[in-house]
């Protein structure tokens, strides 16, 4: 094999991702215009602007959908609504919830919104209420009834002294809501469709609100008449007012007059004239966009359809959001392109390096564009060219020219400008009966392209040699050579380094290698024979005279392509394996599966060294760079991830890391084995594990005179240790387990330490309040525990009562201790009654009170179900529930002291009694601690 003195690779590690983080529903940009605020299932993500990547993400800990969500006009607060029917109230730079708290509303929220103070929200019902909260002082102020159906939009007037706020339902209205009265002061009637948006001019004096009826109105607010309906021809999602002090020329604004822009269902923005309903502009999109007929401008679910329009003031800048979950920057005033960010992608089916070093990628994602990611920015072009669903790529030696073939039967070729990284299609063609499933470029000089088809055919398409010069006009192929190559689907083909040869893998089950080397047609050399079902890929090796391939059958293999024998044969992957490659100059193997794992192989000693494990899906695409540091791979869970070479210096650091926690880890059990509690605390809060330090406090509170030892222990502390501390205790409060443990340091920690030196500690505040509702909580559920057990204790001294001697006196002997012991009740019945007795057994009125569901034996075992959260964190242990009807039944004789009493013999000889006996367990009475609230 190849140089044998070259270092395998042995590892890599995950540089960056690109995820989903948009699935349609609310966006919003922070004041600042930093980031950018979009849904994603049970999450809200933040994404930073600058450089394309989620900075925060908060998440409902119940996991339901978040319904709708808000950011205040100060960026300080983001609230977030859930199926749950609570509203959470976030720090979202610390991914915390603060507050939380029921909407009242009975069924989700739908939509919500801050007023300019960020002090009033409010939050519009699908119950067709509109409540209002007073955000500082925590209560509902205002509870707005009269919508019909789903409040789907909600927005205050800008001027917060006028305390007017708009809102819209089912019935198409816009309601003006007078919030001094609380009362809809009128219903501004236009449209007949659903109000989409709402856009105020600077001074406050005129509205203009959109609909999917393909209208515009524009309201005069003083007189709350309609001053203008302009009809723009397309259901529109956003509106916005152009600002008055702005040159915008560019795009049609040539007077003082009130302009506004629109975007919707046609996927263009257009500037529209208010005083004369013309359109001034209408945004110029990529040629494939421009031809659509009538029938695809009428469909609900058009992907190029726009569904948000948003205003970024500061900037001049515009942002819309697309059906396909794009999000588009535009800079005023040419509505030039400045970001693109790609919030989903479908599946990944094919991805390859793009650019000078590596800097972009170009992935095929189940769709008819191909997307362009800058790998720094995360920012996305989005390429038009292709009429159906984009199947694979592959990129020429320099790395600025790729092509690309699809279902449409065609092949493109494209390039990027290397200064501005801007790509445009410069040659196409389309002869292919059948979708084309593979391309191959050609090695040394851009001179050639060869695809497979499902037609069984590979054809080799020339390119013109003046290619590079870029021109308006696109140049068209023509296939050099035709040659039917098998008998089913070709899989793939690749072109060998010298590109003298061509190999093909086909669902054939055979691999076959042709003569590129002739002006004519292709030449077949030989065929590649052993895998038991179809051939997914090929490759040849960069050094060797050797082919690999990868198939459906699980197997890899190494062919010699001199006498077509098999030369190893790599078995490890569970399913398919889709993509095969050569890397550490041929030394070494990637293979990628549809059990979604990337395999890195040696080939000399036959074994697999790697197995990187990042997708859930199949892994369809699998590319290395030219510098064979990094490896671009793509999956069918919609995730693209780029693995980084870890150099042997790394990954002895990795190690040296790993070595040193567990030698820490060793260190802290010796010391608590030596009871050298102090210093195992202190390295416990070093490694800044809050389970670690949890089990340090534990077993202080398990030795004798632990309150003493727990006090001296926690005031030796250093300042910057006691505020870990602080924030652990609020961690392991939220947990009953730990609660006792939390609460024992906090009271050394609130006893001890002046309240000036606790609120200096980092986060002081927030931590506290997030004690307060759980401490509460822990408090009742200790009340109800106390309550339970006098309960219990009161009811067996009354039975031993009942049965002493009548001359002892009822209050003799009685032992008020709580009970540790199971306490059994004993019901005395008929023993030889009829049958309809022993239907009536299981339903007597003694078992009737015992299983009452407001005992307060029931109310303890159920604390965690009849307590009303208000905290970041459900509790669902039900394990002590006794359910109605179920409790264990056994009858039987019991025997006891008692009955050797006269008193008890005279009764059973007189009613022949059947004894049942009822088992309650009941848990020891928990010794009482200190809460701090």
């Amino acid at each position: 094999m190849a140089n044998t003195n070259l270092q395998f690779k042995t590892n890599y590690v995950v540089e960056s991702k690109i995820e989903p983080f948009y699935k349609g529903g609310k966006v919003q940009i922070s004041k600042d215009e930093k980031y950018i605020f979009c849904t994603c299932g049970s999450r809200v993500n933040v994404l930073e602007i600058s450089t394309g990547k989620i900075v925060h993400s908060v998440e409902h800990d119940d996991q339901e959908d978040i319904t709708s969500f808000t950011l205040s006009c100060d960026d300080e607060m983001l609230v977030t609504a859930s199926r749950a029917l609570l509203l959470k109230q976030w720090d979202w730079r610390q991914a915390q919830c603060t507050r939380s708290w029921r909407a009242i509303h009975t069924v989700p929220v739908a939509s919500m919104t801050f007023d300019s103070t960020s002090t009033l929200l409010a939050t519009g019902g699908c119950d067709g209420t509109i409540k209002l909260w007073d955000v500082v002082k925590q209560y509902c102020t205002h509870n707005l009834k009269g919508s019909s159906g789903v409040v789907h939009l909600i927005q205050f007037h800008p001027d917060i002294s006028r305390l007017q706020l708009f809102s819209s339902s089912l019935d198409c209205g816009i309601r003006l809501w007078d919030l001094r009265s609380s009362r809809c002061v009128c219903v501004l009637q236009s449209h007949y469709s659903a109000v989409t948006s709402l856009s105020f001019s600077p001074d406050g004096g005129t509205m203009v609100s959109s609909g999917r009826d393909k209208i515009c109105t524009v309201w005069d607010l003083e007189t709350r008449k309609a001053k203008r309906t302009v009809p723009v021809y397309e259901a529109v999602e956003g509106v916005v007012l152009l600002p008055e002090d702005k040159d915008l020329s560019e795009i049609g604004v040539k007077s003082k007059d009130l302009h506004f822009i629109t975007a919707g269902s046609k996927g263009v923005l257009r500037v529209w004239e208010a005083s004369t309903a013309r359109c001034v502009y209408t945004q110029t999109l990529p040629s494939p966009l421009t031809a659509v007929s009538e029938v695809e401008e009428e469909r609900d679910d058009d992907p190029r359809s726009l569904t948000f329009l948003l205003h970024l003031p500061a900037s001049s800048r515009l942002a819309t959001v697309t059906a396909e979950h794009n999000i588009v920057l535009y800079q005023l005033p040419g509505l030039t392109i400045q970001q693109q960010f790609v919030g989903y992608n479908d599946e990944v089916l094919d991805v390859k390096f793009l650019g000078k070093g590596d800097s972009h990628i170009v992935v095929a994602t189940n769709s008819c564009q191909l997307k362009v990611f800058e790998l720094l920015t995360n920012s996305c072009q989005i390429l038009y060219g292709h009429t159906d669903t984009v199947l694979s790529l592959d990129v020429f030696k320099k790395g600025f020219l790729f092509a690309s073939c699809a279902k449409d039967r065609s092949v493109r070729v494209w390039q990027m400008d290397s200064d501005s990284g801007q790509v445009h299609c410069v040659a196409q063609g389309s002869n292919h009966a059948n979708a084309v499933g593979s391309i191959t470029c050609s090695r040394m000089k851009a001179s050639f392209v060869v695809s497979g088809s499902q037609d069984c055919t590979v054809k080799v398409w020339d390119l013109p040699a003046d290619l590079s010069t870029t021109g308006a006009d696109v140049h068209q192929l023509t296939p050099r050579a035709t040659e039917k190559a098998h008998d089913k689907d070709v899989n793939s083909v690749a072109v060998s380094p010298n590109d003298k040869l061509l190999a093909s893998g086909s669902q054939d089950r055979t691999a076959r290698l042709w003569s590129l080397a002739g002006e004519g047609n292709v030449g077949l050399l030989g065929v590649f024979r052993g895998h038991r079902r179809g051939v997914w890929a090929v490759c040849f090796s960069p050094v060797d005279q050797v082919l690999a391939t990868s198939s459906a059958d699980g197997a890899t293999k190494l062919w010699s392509l001199q006498d077509f024998s098999c030369l190893k044969t790599f078995e490890g992957h569970d399913a398919s394996v889709l993509k095969v490659i050569f890397v550490s100059r041929g030394t070494q193997l990637l293979t990628s599966g549809s059990d979604g794992l990337v395999k890195l192989w040696t080939i000399k000693t036959n074994e697999c060294v790697k197995t990187l494990d990042a997708h859930q899906d199949k892994v369809w695409g699998l590319h290395v760079s030219r510098k064979d540091d990094k490896v671009v791979t793509g999956s069918a869970d919609s995730n693209i991830t780029v693995w980084v070479d870890v150099t042997e210096v790394e990954l002895a650091e990795e190690q040296a890391k790993q070595e040193d926690l567990i030698l820490k880890q060793q260190e802290l059990s010796n010391l608590l084995h030596e009871k050298k509690y102090l210093k195992a605390l202190g390295l416990a809060i070093s490694l800044d594990q809050p389970h670690t330090v949890l089990t340090v406090i534990k077993a202080i509170r398990q030795v004798e005179n632990s309150g003493e030892l727990l006090e001296k222990t926690v005031l030796k502390l250093r300042v910057d240790q006691k505020e870990s501390l602080l924030r652990y205790c609020a961690v392991w409060n939220t947990n009953a387990r730990n609660c006792q443990d939390a609460q024992a340091v906090l009271q050394v920690l609130l006893t001890h330490l002046p309240p000036e030196e606790i609120l200096q500690y980092q986060g002081a505040r927030t931590h506290l309040e997030g004690l307060i509702p759980y401490t509460e909580r822990h408090m009742q559920r200790i009340g109800n525990l106390l309550q339970a057990s006098m309960f219990l204790n009161y009811m067996w001294q009354k039975m031993r009562v009942a049965g002493a001697p009548a001359s002892m006196g009822q209050d003799e002997e009685m032992d008020t201790t709580p009970l540790a012991q199971p306490f059994f009740m004993i019901d005395k019945e008929k023993g030889m009654g009829s049958s309809d007795d022993e239907k009536r057994d299981g339903d007597d009125s003694d078992g009737g009170q015992d299983e009452d569901p407001n005992c307060p034996v029931k109310e303890a075992e159920e604390e965690d179900d009849d307590d009303e959260v208000s905290s970041t964190k459900k509790a669902s242990a039900n394990g002590g529930r006794v359910e109605n009807g179920e409790r264990t039944k056994t009858n039987g004789n019991h025997h006891s002291e008692s009955e050797e009493s006269s008193a008890e013999e005279a009764l059973e000889e007189e009613d022949q009694t059947t004894v049942k006996v009822k088992c309650l367990p009941v848990s020891s009475t928990p010794q009482c601690q200190t809460f701090a609230s």
